[in-house]
């Protein structure tokens, strides 16, 4: 796949645009083993204020993330020597959080949640405007760094639960002496549930709530991300106590915590 004369011309366009000045440029690394669609992009982005680096391949990529972490990462689905869903796999196992938006060629909603399920933030399908892949990056790198409203009245106030404190302030939490390491994903998960303990949450809702964005069928995301949240927070994930399942609706926090 190759970039379109519009987004060239877009991309000139755009570099006419004076950039708001800032201390620090935001750092994006694009793994994209296609030498045009990657051009592109660092050219756009480097103009844009951003400082770009790109790799070829899957292994490049995650040696590039961890050993240089940028604030977000493109990232093309079909990679030689590993593929785009293993490169994000091993970026969320290794690294805390570090936003991921993933590029595919294929039109299928499979690859889509599949990407979302291994962590990736948001996805877009190839060909795409230049325009809209910076908008997307805006956007995760947005999200990443403010939360959503808890629909708590006291949204900076430490949520506690039994042994469960959570400090949006910090964004921290702990389960007695523990500190638990949360993706921001996560966090907002479970600092939504937690502030809200016996109310239902539909999957539908937490989609847009926490995700900022309508995925139609998605429902299984939401499914990996709970999953992964018990098996970090709960004694006995298999037998949860804390997110519970309210079967053919959404989940919940317990309210006998």
């Amino acid at each position: 796949m190759t970039t379109t004369a519009a987004d060239r011309q877009k991309t000139s366009k755009d570099n006419n645009q004076p950039t708001e000045p800032s201390e620090r440029k935001t750092s994006l690394l694009v793994v994209e083993d296609d030498e045009n669609i990657s051009s592109a992009i660092s050219e756009y982005f480097s103009r844009a204020g951003y400082n770009v680096t790109t790799v070829q391949d899957g292994l490049m990529g995650v040696k590039a993330a961890l050993e240089d972490p940028p604030d977000a990462v493109v990232l093309d689905l079909m990679l030689p020597k590993m593929d785009g869903l293993a490169v994000c796999r091993e970026i969320r196992e290794k690294v805390n959080y570090m936003p991921i938006l993933m590029l595919t060629a294929k039109d299928d909603v499979v690859d889509r949640v599949l990407g979302l399920e291994m962590g990736a933030d948001d996805y877009i399908t190839k060909p795409f405007s230049l325009r809209e892949l910076e908008a997307r990056i805006k956007s995760v790198l947005r999200r990443s760094r403010t939360p959503p409203n808890t629909d708590s009245g006291s949204d900076e106030a430490p949520v506690v639960r039994g042994r469960l404190r959570i400090d949006p302030a910090r964004r921290e939490v702990t389960i007695g002496e523990r500190q638990v390491d949360l993706t921001p994903k996560e966090f907002d998960l479970l600092r939504l549930f937690a502030a809200n303990p016996g109310r239902v949450f539909p999957r539908k809702y937490l989609l847009e709530k926490i995700w900022d964005y309508s995925y139609e069928g998605y429902d299984r995301t939401i499914d990996s991300h709970i999953n992964r949240l018990r098996a970090k927070i709960e004694e006995n994930p298999e037998n949860p106590q804390m997110v519970l399942t309210v079967w053919g609706i959404g989940y919940k926090f317990s309210d006998e915590q």
